[in-house]
């Protein structure tokens, strides 16, 4: 059995690195896409908007079995497709 710590220090690790990657693909977006200076005002609101959206990245993600979803709806769609074959 997995213990509390390890599922918050693992939590926290993709957390973090969901903040990077959030940073990261924030700063290419407007440097590709407006060719603006980046500054350091800048990277400081791409922080602030780039953390509340990986904490609901997180939340959802430790909520949502996508595999388990994703296995209902293969079934739900095999089903109805053999049935409209009948």
């Amino acid at each position: 059995m997995v213990s509390k710590w390890r599922k918050l220090e693992v939590m926290f690790e993709f957390l973090l690195f969901g903040i990077l990657i959030g940073i990261t693909e924030d700063i290419i977006a407007i440097k590709l896409t407006t060719g603006a200076s980046i500054t350091p005002r800048m990277i400081g609101i791409i922080v602030a908007i780039a953390i509340p959206f990986a904490i609901i990245g997180e939340i959802v993600a430790d909520r949502v079995n996508l595999a388990r979803t994703f296995k209902k709806m293969s079934d739900n769609m095999n089903h109805r497709n053999r049935k409209n074959k009948r």
